[in-house]
């Protein structure tokens, strides 16, 4: 399997070189030169089967020319092990024909754990191979960040910076990534915001003198590895539910669109998936353009649901790729009009987005009231990311297709919005009980790409 970048000038790279490269040279991102399909006895073959054994018939087929089968196989039985579900991603039933697909049960109670921590094994066992050693800078607007510090740290071969928008984060989301005592790991809260955190990466990827002197990794969710290893959850809720042999919906509360793009992997690969519902909070940016009001960025809304306030949705681009008939050139000129402010879609482009993507904008209010209202009827309390979705799904979902809603983060994760909501305050696992009293570990720092380059380098392996 060879790997392109969705703006056609980056040589194709293989799986593990795609992984540990990140973004593209060109500045695009990499997607598989072609997607594998699976036949309809291969997906019901999934039903009823262990978590990890789907994960490795999914995501065979994108890994097998890097690495070898029983190796995978061990990597992905270490990514998951310290998940607190034995089921790793259960369902549970809302009400009728919806359900809840919780993805809170890793480390750092939220989806990301899926993706991070099986990119932290397979980090390790590709850079241990090679004898290198790299350094990871990822942006976050709170859980990617907590997940991949988690993932990486005390790993002999990486370093890891992390950049989070200062005072905008959760306490909880915050803690997570100050209080790791690992010195390989570092977090640093830029006076801007999650767009500000993520341009700065991209350009850092894309000043080509630092990023090979400091063998620059990505693990934002423009790298691939981050997408497939969270395409494995949408073939394990829908084959619950019956898929192949019936069609499944999904609505996924997403900012920066790698959840949902997985999603749009998995019913290429022939999982029948009859809708896949975009979930914005105010922040809504892609339902506007969804909408056909074009993709033209905003000013970004600090929110209750704070891992959802963002402008630019980075894997956008690789369902841009998709509805523009895979025309890199097309891609390149639309992200240079999104420099100067934002662009239309093609009339072609919009009917092919829509007709894979539908979306939903929920407010501050009708978020409280939907956290409230969902314990009251369903016994569940829910994060404000995931009643965001459960909003959006409960209206829009059809009556005979089952609706899947994505549960991407704990509620206690968000302890103050959840309890001003619903009167409940949400407590935080055994494990995690001391969390407000381990000793942070943080630097402020000036929204600069010189001054965060400069603190890399400075602070490479301490």
């Amino acid at each position: 399997m060879k790997y392109i970048s969705t703006r056609g000038r980056a040589p194709e790279l293989s799986f593990e070189e795609a992984m540990l490269t990140g973004l593209a040279r060109d500045g695009g991102l990499y997607l598989p030169a072609e997607i594998p399909v699976l036949s309809q006895d291969e997906i019901a073959a999934l039903a009823g089967l262990p978590y990890e054994e789907i994960a490795f018939r999914v995501m065979w087929p994108y890994v097998s020319g890097s690495f070898a089968g029983d190796e995978f196989k061990a990597i992905i039985a270490r990514a998951y092990a310290g998940f607190g579900h034995d089921a790793r991603a259960p369902l549970k039933q809302l009400n009728e024909n919806h359900f809840l697909l919780e993805l809170f049960h890793g480390p750092t109670l939220a989806f990301k754990d899926f993706a991070m921590q099986l990119i932290g094994q397979l980090f390790q066992v590709a850079l241990k191979r090679r004898g290198e050693r790299v350094t990871i800078v990822g942006a976050t607007s709170g859980d990617t960040g907590s997940a991949a510090i988690e993932a990486f740290r005390g790993l002999d071969a990486v370093d890891v910076f992390i950049l989070f928008p200062h005072g905008r984060v959760s306490e909880v989301q915050r803690r997570q990534m100050t209080t790791p005592a690992d010195s390989n790991v570092h977090a640093l809260a830029v006076d801007g915001d999650f767009d500000d955190c993520q341009a700065a990466v991209k350009d850092m990827f894309n000043d080509f003198d630092f990023r090979d002197g400091v063998k620059l990794a990505g693990v934002n969710s423009i790298n691939f590895a981050r997408v497939l290893a969270q395409v494995v959850y949408y073939f394990s809720a829908a084959t619950s539910l019956g898929a192949p042999h019936r069609k499944v919906s999904f609505t996924v509360p997403t900012g920066n669109f790698g959840d949902i793009f997985a999603g749009y992997i998995a019913k290429r690969m022939g999982l029948p998936i009859d809708r896949l519902v975009v979930a914005t909070n105010q922040n809504d940016i892609l339902h506007r353009c969804l909408s056909g009001q074009g993709y033209f960025k905003g000013d970004t809304i600090p929110s209750i649901s704070p891992s959802m306030d963002i402008q630019v949705s980075s894997n956008f681009e690789r369902a841009l790729y998709y509805a523009y008939g895979e025309d890199g050139r097309a891609v390149a000129q639309l992200m240079d009009e999104l420099k100067q402010g934002g662009f239309h879609v093609s009339q072609g482009a919009m009917e092919a987005l829509r007709e894979s993507f539908a979306s939903g904008r929920v407010s501050e209010e009708e978020t409280l009231a939907t956290i409230k209202s969902t314990l009251e009827h369903s016994a569940e309390l829910v994060c404000p990311h995931t009643a965001v979705g459960i909003k959006v799904a409960e209206d829009t979902r059809a009556a005979d297709v089952p609706m899947v809603t994505l549960a991407t983060a704990h509620p206690a994760k968000f302890p103050a919005a959840v309890e001003q909501a619903s009167g409940v305050h949400p407590p935080l696992p055994s494990r995690m009980s001391d969390l407000y009293e381990r000793p942070e570990r943080v630097t402020r720092i000036a929204n600069d790409l010189g001054a965060i380059e400069d603190h890399i380098k400075r602070h490479i392996a301490e």
